[in-house]
C-alpha cells in the first residue's frame, strides 16, 4: 500500500483518488479552498441556484466507468441524469433558427434541411462522417492512452479533408476549422455552427486544426446530459464515492512545495495553518498534482521528448493566452415556458471579429452567447420564477482587467442584450443579476487568469496537446484539465483514469479499456 498525496480536489483529482483508493492505496487530498469540485461551483441566492462552471455533461460513459470501477452503486443511482432534447437551439447570424435533436445524426440532418434548405443537412452529415473517421484514428492515443513517447504521431491532423481540385492549380484541402466551414460546409450558417462549438471550448476557429470536428461529433453522437441539481451534484457524488473508498480530504490546505528526495517526489509541504508557525511536510510515495505544479518544484518538469505546455497551460510562463468565461446569472420573474430549449446559442454576427478580439486580449463587441434554461425545480424558488445562465468565451484576466467593475457591468449588458433574442421579455422579467468573470475563476480555482483549458487536439505539430500525466520527476503525476488529455469535464475524468493506471500498473499500463 502506497501513500499518495493529491493536490487539489477537482474532478480529475477526485477521479484519480477514488480509483487509487480502490486499488488499496492510502490517499489524502489537499485542497486550498473550503470545498471540492474545482470548476464545478454553485451559486445560490433567494432560492435561485446556478452552476458557475460547466452546465452540461458530454461523454457520460467516463463517469459511469468511474462509478462501476469504484463501487457497487452505478452513477445513475447516485445522480439523476437526463438527456437534453433538443440538444441545442441555434439563433444564427442571418436570423435563421434551428433546433438540433440529441444524439441523432439523422434528426440533425433533417432539422438542418428544414431550417437551412435542402442539401444543408447532407453537407453536415458528410462532415460528421469525416469527423467520425478522425475520431476513429485518434481516439485511443488522444483520449484513452498515456501520452506516448512518439507523441509526434499526434502532430498530424486526423481529419480527412476533402480534396478540392482547381483548374491548372494544385488541389486545395481545408486545414483549419474556418477553412472547413468555408470550403466544405460551404454555407456561412453551417460554418457558424462548427465555429461556435470550437469557440465554446476556448479554441480559435481561424487557427485550430480541422480535427476539432471531433467536438461536435462527440456531442451529436454520444449526447448531451444534464444532472438534476446541476453539475455540482455530480461533483458531490464523486466526492461521496471518494469518502466511501476512505479517501481523506484536508481542506484549507495550501501546498507550497513538492518535496523531493533521492531524485523523486517524496511528499508535499503545506503552508502554515492558523495554529502553526512553520510549514508542515507530509511524506508520500507518489504525488498527484491537480493544479499546475511548475511553481512547486525546483526543476524543469518536462522531458525533452515531452509535449511542451500550450500557452496558458501548466508550466508556461508569462500572461495566459487561453480564454476564460464571462457569465451572467439571471433571476427572472415568471415560469419557464413548456417546451423551452435547455440550451440556446445566439451566434455572433461576425465570428471572425469575435475570435480576433478574444485571442488578442480584447472584448468582442457582439460575442457568441450561450443561454442555459434548465427545467429543474432545484434551481428556482418556485414555478413562478426561472434561473437563467448566460455565458460567453472571453480573453482571460490580465490582457483584460476583469476586476474593473464598470467594465464588467458594461459587458454584462452586452450579454443580456444578446440573450434577449433567446428569452422573450427578458428585461421586464429580471429581478436581479450576478456577474462571474475570469478574475473570479482565478480566485476560486487558482487557474492563472481564470483560463479554462481546452481539450487536447491532434494536428499543428502537437501544439494543442497538453503535458503528459507522467513527468521528469519520478513519483510526480499530473491530472486534470492542464494535463493530457486536456480540459473539459469528461476529459478530466479520463485523466484521472490514466494517472491511476500509471501508478497502479506502472510502465505496463497501456491505457483505459
Amino acid at each position: 500500500m502506497a501513500r499518495i498525496a493529491v493536490i487539489g480536489a477537482g474532478m480529475g483529482a477526485m477521479a484519480a483518488a477514488a480509483r487509487l483508493a480502490v486499488a488499496g492505496h492510502r490517499v489524502t487530498v489537499y485542497e486550498r479552498s473550503a470545498t471540492y469540485g474545482g470548476a464545478l461551483g454553485r451559486f445560490e441566492r433567494d432560492g435561485f441556484a446556478y452552476d458557475t462552471g460547466p452546465g452540461l455533461l458530454h461523454l457520460p460513459a467516463v463517469y459511469r466507468d468511474l462509478f462501476v470501477k469504484t463501487g457497487k452503486q452505478p452513477l445513475e443511482e447516485c445522480v439523476r441524469m437526463t438527456q437534453v432534447d433538443p440538444a441545442s437551439r441555434h439563433l444564427l447570424p442571418d436570423g435563421t433558427e434551428v433546433s438540433l435533436p440529441n444524439a441523432s445524426r439523422g434528426g440533425v440532418v433533417a432539422a438542418l434541411d428544414a431550417a437551412l434548405g435542402a442539401g444543408a443537412g447532407a453537407r453536415w452529415g458528410d462532415f460528421l462522417g469525416r469527423a467520425r473517421d478522425a475520431w476513429d484514428r485518434s481516439r485511443r492515443p488522444l483520449l484513452e492512452e498515456p501520452l506516448r513517447g512518439d507523441w509526434q504521431v499526434l502532430g498530424r491532423d486526423p481529419y480527412p479533408a476533402v480534396q478540392r481540385r482547381r483548374l491548372l492549380r494544385t488541389p486545395r484541402m481545408a486545414g483549419t476549422v474556418a477553412e472547413v466551414g468555408s470550403w466544405e460546409l460551404a454555407d456561412a450558417r453551417l460554418a457558424a455552427l462548427f465555429e461556435g462549438y470550437v469557440l465554446s471550448y476556448g479554441l480559435d476557429p481561424r487557427r485550430t486544426p480541422a480535427g476539432a470536428a471531433l467536438l461536435p461529433y462527440m456531442e451529436q453522437t454520444f449526447g448531451t446530459w444534464y444532472v438534476r441539481g446541476g453539475m455540482r451534484a455530480l461533483a458531490h457524488a464523486v466526492y461521496e464515492r471518494c469518502l466511501a473508498r476512505r479517501v481523506e480530504f484536508v481542506f484549507h490546505a495550501e501546498v507550497t512545495r513538492i518535496v523531493e528526495k533521492d531524485g523523486r517526489a517524496a511528499g508535499v509541504e503545506l503552508a502554515p495553518g492558523p495554529a502553526a508557525s512553520a510549514p508542515t511536510v507530509v511524506e508520500a510515495d507518489h504525488v498527484v498534482a491537480g493544479t499546475a505544479p511548475a511553481a512547486l518544484v525546483g526543476q524543469e518538469l518536462w522531458r525533452d521528448d515531452d509535449v511542451r505546455p500550450r500557452g496558458g497551460s501548466a508550466g508556461g510562463g508569462g500572461v495566459p493566452s487561453v480564454p476564460g468565461r464571462f457569465t451572467v446569472l439571471l433571476a427572472l420573474r415568471g415560469g419557464r415556458p413548456q417546451g423551452t430549449a435547455h440550451r440556446t446559442v445566439v451566434h455572433s454576427p461576425d465570428g471572425g471579429d469575435e475570435a480576433g478580439a478574444v485571442f488578442s486580449g480584447r472584448t468582442a463587441q457582439r460575442p457568441t452567447v450561450t443561454v442555459l434554461r434548465p427545467d429543474d425545480p432545484t434551481t428556482r424558488p418556485d414555478d413562478e420564477h426561472e434561473a437563467v445562465t448566460v455565458t460567453a468565451t472571453v480573453a482571460p484576466h490580465g490582457p483584460v482587467d476583469w476586476t474593473d467593475a464598470a467594465r464588467c457591468e458594461r459587458y454584462a449588458e452586452v450579454l443580456v442584450e444578446a440573450a434577449g433574442s433567446a428569452v422573450p421579455e427578458l428585461r421586464g422579467r429580471l429581478r436581479w443579476r450576478e456577474i462571474r468573470t475570469p478574475a473570479d475563476t482565478a480566485a476560486r480555482t487558482g487557474a492563472r487568469g481564470g483560463s479554462v483549458p481546452a481539450p487536447s487536439l491532434a494536428g499543428v505539430g502537437g501544439r494543442l496537446l497538453h503535458p503528459g500525466n507522467s513527468t521528469r520527476l519520478p513519483g510526480l503525476y499530473l491530472v486534470g484539465g492542464e494535463a493530457h488529455p486536456g480540459g473539459g469535464l469528461a476529459h478530466a475524468g479520463m485523466s484521472g483514469a490514466l494517472v491511476a493506471g500509471l501508478i497502479v500498473e506502472g510502465a505496463d499500463f497501456r491505457g483505459s479499456r
